[in-house]
């Protein structure tokens, strides 16, 4: 039988979780973007040969999210907005993780956590994200051609333009606002198991 559980992470345990982020950066310094992106790909890599709870999965799908928006030649992340999401990648680069990835069921639950988090300080960007593969698979839906195929044409620029404007303008209104409480998964309460088109390396079976 199923059962539910709630937790709270204090502000000393976020401090501890900062901590952990902040040692990871130094671990991480000096690796090239690809390197970065290739440490967060090998861990999905690692979750998906195990069995992991469902509410690890779908915050999983959700650094999948990450990768894929640094990869998206669509999306075409400016530098500066990219710096961003490699920073939370940078955890990932760390091979002393605050609970070992080994260890059976709750092996990815610190790193749940600092997807988290992160999807904590890139609600924006994650929105945007969310909004553009949306916008590219409906769109492939009425050409009646696959998303994957889809390039960087007029009307995707268009909408791409108009989507990180205002994922700027809601980042710098929302500037210094911190963590808050648990933004769960899907910023905008859809599920993350039906999403637009994104080139993810997550599979959820």
């Amino acid at each position: 039988m199923p059962i539910t559980l709630n937790f709270e992470l204090n502000d000393q345990d976020l401090a501890h979780f900062k901590q952990a982020a902040e040692r990871s950066q130094q671990a991480a310094a000096g690796k090239s973007n690809e390197e970065i992106v290739a440490c967060a790909v090998a861990m999905l890599a690692d979750a998906q040969k195990v069995h992991i709870p469902d509410f690890i999965k779908d915050r999983l799908l959700r650094l999948d999210d990450m990768i894929a928006m640094v990869r998206d030649v669509a999306w075409a992340l400016q530098e500066e907005d990219k710096k961003r999401v490699l920073s939370a990648l940078m955890y990932f680069c760390d091979p002393d993780d605050v609970i070992p990835d080994n260890v059976e069921v709750l092996g990815f639950l610190d790193d749940a956590v600092m997807i988290e988090l992160s999807v904590r300080e890139l609600k924006h960007e994650l929105d945007a994200y969310d909004d553009f593969c949306d916008y590219r698979s409906s769109e492939a839906a009425r050409r009646g051609v696959d998303a994957s195929t889809l390039g960087r044409t007029d009307w995707l620029d268009g909408r791409r333009e108009e989507l990180i404007d205002r994922m700027h303008q809601r980042r710098e209104r929302d500037l210094g606002i911190g963590y808050g409480s648990s933004s769960g998964y899907a910023s905008t309460g859809r599920s993350s198991y039906v999403r637009g088109w994104r080139p993810g390396v997550f599979k959820v079976s």
